[in-house]
């Protein structure tokens, strides 16, 4: 049993050294892909923003607003188009 254990270490030490080796090539590959997918991921924000802010342009050119150059910010718009949509829903119970 005391004859296997130098072969073990010996055999340990020897994975140890590939995977450092493979570790230095594969950083770079790391690397790549992590800022593969922060780009992807930042694209998907940017694109989620893009439609919200459309949306956002939607609902403001339905709403009254006064004076009509004003833009309304977006919980603005939000607060605005709840209490809007209160009223026209009161004024058609008591119709």
């Amino acid at each position: 049993h005391t004859a296997l254990a130098p072969r073990d270490a010996a055999a340990r030490r020897k994975g140890k050294a590939r995977r450092g080796r493979g570790k230095a090539r594969n950083e770079g590959l790391l690397s790549k892909q992590k800022r593969s997918r922060r780009m992807k991921a930042n694209d998907r924000e940017r694109n989620r923003m893009h439609h919200l802010n459309s949306a956002l342009d939607a609902l403001r050119s339905v709403l009254p607003t006064f004076p009509d150059d004003a833009k309304l910010t977006k919980i603005e718009t939000l607060r605005f188009a709840h209490n809007y949509i209160w009223a026209l829903t009161q004024s058609l119970r008591l119709a």
